[in-house]
Formats: C-alpha cells, sequence, structure tokens
C-alpha cells in the first residue's frame, strides 16, 4: 500500500541517484553551460532533503498509524541507497577513505542479509537503539564529508565504530535470541 510514509521513502531512492551525479559530476554544466560552482552545496542539499524524509517517514508512520509490509522493507533498503550512493560518491572524488566505506557497507549488506534470513525463518529482527543513532551518525558524518569539512573524516571513522558495533549486537541478537 502506498502510503505517505512509503511515497517518502520512495522519495529517498529517487533522489539517491540525483544527489550521486551532482556529487560526481564535478564540471557539471547546467542551463545553457553555466560552470556550477555551487555543486557540492546542490549535492548536499539533495541529501539533507532525502535524510530528513528517514525522520519524517517513520514519526508518521508510527504515530497515524500508517505502518505497512512495504514501508518495513521500502525504508532500509531507502537508507541503504542513499548512504551506498553517497559513500561511493565520495569515495570517487577522494573525499572518503575507502577502507572506512568498505568496513561500513560490508556491514551493512552482512546485516541486511540477516535480516531477511530472519524474515525467512518467521522471525524479526528491530532496528536497535545503536543501528538508528549509527544511521544518524553516517548521514551526519556524509554531510560533512560533502562538504569538505576538514575533520570530517574523524566523524567518518566514529561512525565506522558505531556501525561494527551496531552490527555485533544484531549479530548477538539473533544467535542468542533470534530477535532483537
Amino acid at each position: 500500500m502506498m502510503n505517505l510514509p512509503n511515497a517518502l521513502a520512495s522519495m529517498r531512492i529517487a533522489l539517491a541517484p540525483l544527489m550521486f551525479i551532482f556529487l560526481v559530476n564535478r564540471d557539471l554544466s547546467l542551463f545553457s553551460g553555466l560552470h556550477v560552482s555551487w555543486i557540492d552545496y546542490f549535492a548536499t542539499l539533495i541529501f539533507v532533503i532525502a535524510s530528513a524524509t528517514d525522520f519524517f517517514d517513520g514519526y508518521i508512520a508510527r504515530n497515524w498509524n500508517q505502518k505497512t509490509q512495504l514501508g518495513a522493507i521500502l525504508d532500509p533498503l531507502a537508507d541503504k541507497m542513499l548512504t551506498l550512493a553517497a559513500f561511493l560518491g565520495l569515495m570517487m572524488i577522494d573525499r572518503a577513505n575507502p577502507w572506512a566505506i568498505f568496513l561500513i557497507l560490508t556491514r551493512e549488506f552482512f546485516i541486511t542479509g540477516l535480516r531477511v534470513a530472519a524474515m525467512g525463518e518467521g522471525k524479526d529482527i528491530a532496528a536497535s537503539m545503536a543501528g538508528k543513532v549509527k544511521t544518524v551518525l553516517q548521514m551526519i558524518a556524509i554531510g560533512f564529508l560533502m562538504m569538505n569539512w576538514p575533520y570530517a573524516n574523524l566523524l567518518l571513522w566514529a561512525a565506522v565504530a558505531l556501525t561494527l558495533y551496531s552490527g555485533y549486537e544484531y549479530i548477538i541478537g539473533y544467535t542468542k535470541k533470534g530477535t532483537n
């Protein structure tokens, strides 16, 4: 069912490739050849808007009783697509450490696979608080990396640490109880 939260998650999915295009095309020209020197700001604006939909879709789904099975799949998929596009783009323009991105993406794909396997077993691995904070920290780090902030890589490594910790929590929760 396509309700407002699912539409917001779908919008996040649609904005991910647009943000990626602006991020990696450093010599992008628009409007009859006008060179865009503010490309970082525009890519960051798209990312911030897309990230904000993550908060609003969850808030609306919970508080307006609009949770759906489609939303339970779309929301984490949209998160992964947005962060994947941002991290790969940042790596392509040499603003993010490839090892940090490798660790984050490896954890994301592994835990997503674990959650899908659990669903196949009729189990639910709910998002943990560490997982939610991890997502916020990743998004903050991405925004600062996009703006080429001098200390952005410190935020990125903090996000790596929390990403790995939250992954550990999911694995322990799955192996001990089958749920989190």
